[in-house]
């Protein structure tokens, strides 16, 4: 029989990157599927980019962090970046994926059983008393903002542009800046193994995204796993994407 795990004292940890920004994870979940939550603090407006797996209450846990209207967004609708979107008040998806969110589908969101995404040995301790991996479900959420290419999130001291970055799934966006040249990235690109294989996935559409990242101007990209990278890396990344899947017998555009 296996050894029942602890429930822990603490389901999240923040690192404050700056005044503006902080990073919120799920330590105790698998390192490779754990998700980068990214507040970002505005002068009218805070942004949440992406909620982890909706297995502890993420609103009350940032709570002393809000002094001002916050807008969730999942940067695309999978389980460990969309699993908290229901918490919030303000939500906003790209169109493509805003019917996964309002129905709660496990599918798309790669959290039915049967995908074997969400598994028991993923979780170090329990999130509360009672957890089981077979229970998981995306929880249903109306959303209030549908996002689309080129809508700009004013938040009265800078302006973030939503650009949609298909190919992991349908509706991946990122948020730029255009001005620090930043990119808040989801899964689009990150510095590891890219998933463009997945049942919502589409490789000729990802090399499409990969070319057109790389006309846009990068100082930093704060992805939706693992760490934070700057310009170099950004090249090299996307290089080294469009080299491997343009190899003899891969998809082309």
């Amino acid at each position: 029989m296996p050894e029942a795990r602890p429930v822990c004292d603490q389901w999240f940890s923040t690192q404050k990157i700056n005044d503006r920004l902080y990073l919120i994870t799920e330590p105790h979940y698998y390192w490779f599927n754990r998700a980068n939550l990214w507040l970002i603090k505005g002068q009218n407006q805070d942004l949440l980019i992406d909620t982890g797996l909706g297995v502890s209450s993420l609103r009350h846990y940032i709570a002393s962090l809000l002094d001002k209207p916050l807008l969730a967004i999942a940067s695309h609708i999978h389980f460990d970046h969309a699993g908290s979107m229901h918490e919030f008040e303000h939500r906003a998806i790209h169109a493509a994926e805003a019917s996964a969110l309002r129905t709660g589908d496990d599918y798309e969101a790669l959290c039915s059983p049967a995908q074997g995404w969400v598994l028991p040995e993923h979780f170090d301790c329990l999130p509360y008393e009672g957890f089981t991996v077979e229970t998981y479900t995306l929880k249903a959420a109306e959303p209030t903002h549908i996002l689309n290419e080129g809508d700009v999130l004013d938040l009265g001291d800078r302006a973030l542009e939503v650009l949609h970055l298909p190919g992991h799934s349908p509706g991946c966006i990122a948020l730029y800046d255009p001005k620090s040249q930043e990119l808040f990235s989801g899964d689009v690109i990150y510095d590891g193994e890219l998933l463009d294989q997945l049942h919502c996935s589409h490789i000729p559409t990802y090399i499409s995204t990969y070319k057109r990242l790389e006309r846009l101007a990068i100082e930093t990209v704060y992805p939706g796993h693992y760490t934070i990278f700057g310009q170099e890396r950004y090249s090299q990344i996307i290089t080294e994407y469009l080299e491997f899947r343009r190899q003899p017998g891969c998809p082309s555009e």
